[in-house]
């Protein structure tokens, strides 16, 4: 229903960058996901015989963590606004008393009390596992099929632990999963969108608190940190990658393990089934640590360290071992020109403000341009880089062939693309040797 009526609100357009789709699709997918689960969990609770004691407010805080995302499908929020929101709906469930509020032993009985640490521990793992599940969103199939692999481990974790009501709301939100991934597989016909990410990530990290017995963090938890381990190398590896090359944390890249997986290859599908594979192991080693109380932990710290260096070699985040030290060190140059250019870019903002004119602007830009190194037209030796703007149409610049890496061009660009947008707000127009497409 959403696919065929509602194709006008929440469409993801492609931009020939990284959203390589090749028409527009709808960013809902997480409406019909929550509903199902809550008509669902609402049935099991009226015909299962089951008691759901204590549910309400976990129900309420993944719909106002749902309610977020959904807002942003509909009209951006901008990174801060939606922290907030996640961290609301994060405090409003501590208020009500779920917490990690004892770090265990898994090998046996004892435990640390935290104390004031329960709190920031508690947000902590209520609003990173939603944002890791998002970061991942970038493949048909991949975080719907991911969200289904850790709802089923959930699932097993409360029948295993002897709780009905994790089990029942566990495997009715893999039911939902299931359902959706038929319109979510490559081609996609509908995305999950932050509302169906964020809805999948507070549901895991919510319903494992639940799961861990009162708050403190037995094998449960650590049964879901080792299945999300596929999630948490891409995460840190992205974290890595952006903090070296100086852009911020949050801004997107197309340089994620499913993007990586497809440069060396692999069709969409065949790495799609990989990730999913590694998801599998992963899951049922985790397991192995909540059925053996614990002794299987140092295999599965094991497993995830040599999955984090075959990964890191195998995918091209390190190129070699042996010269890890100079990769390092180019790193760092390329951040130092990134740098230079996002200076300049600074004090085009300003320009804005100082000049009476586009025409007038448009000298300073072009020589704040070549200054980064790019020129306003082709000429021989130059190759074209996309400025994708607000309005979703681009301008181009150019640059010098066989100098530097395509990325680094395309990351300095994008330093300039605010200045643009800016311009075009101030005067309705970009200075007349850049022509928007």
């Amino acid at each position: 229903m959403i696919i065929r009526r509602f194709n006008t609100i929440g469409i993801d357009q492609p931009d020939g960058r990284r959203k390589l789709h090749d028409r527009a699709v709808s960013r809902l997918g997480g409406v019909p996901i929550y509903a199902s689960v809550v008509l669902g969990v609402l049935a099991a609770a009226l015909f299962t015989g089951v008691t759901f004691s204590g549910w309400l407010p976990v129900l309420l805080c993944n719909s106002l963590m749902f309610t977020v995302g959904l807002a942003d499908d509909l009209k951006p929020l901008g990174a801060r606004v939606k922290l907030v929101g996640q961290l609301g709906a994060a405090l409003i469930l501590y208020s009500f008393g779920l917490s990690i509020d004892v770090l265990s032993n898994p090998f046996g009985p004892g435990g640390l009390e935290l104390g004031w640490w329960s709190l920031p521990l508690t947000l902590f793992w209520l609003v990173a596992i939603p944002n890791v599940i998002n970061l991942i969103d970038g493949m048909d199939g991949l975080a719907g099929g991911f969200g289904l692999f850790l709802s089923l481990t959930l699932a097993i974790v409360g029948y295993v632990s002897g709780m009905p009501d994790i089990m029942i709301v566990s495997i009715v939100m893999a039911g939902a999963l299931s359902g959706f991934l038929f319109f979510n597989f490559p081609p996609a016909r509908i995305f999950l969108g932050d509302g169906g990410a964020y809805l999948i990530g507070f549901f895991v990290a919510s319903v494992s608190l639940k799961s861990s017995n009162k708050g403190s963090i037995i094998a449960a938890l650590l049964v879901i940190v080792i299945a999300l381990g596929v999630p948490i190398l891409d995460t840190g590896f992205a974290i890595l990658r952006r903090a070296i090359r100086g852009v911020p944390i949050f801004r997107a890249d197309a340089e994620h393990i499913h993007h990586r997986l497809i440069l060396l290859g692999y069709s969409k599908g065949r790495a799609l089934v990989a990730m999913y594979s590694v998801c599998v192991v992963l899951s049922l080693v985790g397991i192995s640590i909540l059925l053996t109380k614990g002794i299987a932990l140092p295999v599965a710290g094991a497993i995830l360290f040599l999955l984090a260096i075959g990964a890191a070699r195998y995918l091209g985040y390190v190129r070699s071992w042996s010269n890890l030290r100079q990769q390092i060190n180019l790193a760092m140059q390329r951040r130092h020109r990134l740098e230079h250019a996002r200076a300049h870019a600074r004090v085009l903002d300003f320009d804005i403000e100082v000049c009476e004119s586009v025409e007038e602007f448009a000298d300073t830009f072009f020589d704040r341009v070549n200054w980064i190194g790019f020129r306003s037209e082709a000429a021989e030796n130059t190759a074209a880089v996309r400025l994708y703007l607000a309005d979703g149409r681009y301008c181009v610049l150019y640059r010098p062939q066989n100098q530097f890496e395509d990325g680094e061009w395309q990351r300095r660009g994008d330093e300039l693309v605010t200045v643009l947008d800016r311009c075009l707000e101030r005067w309705g127009k970009l200075p007349a040797r850049l022509e928007r497409i």
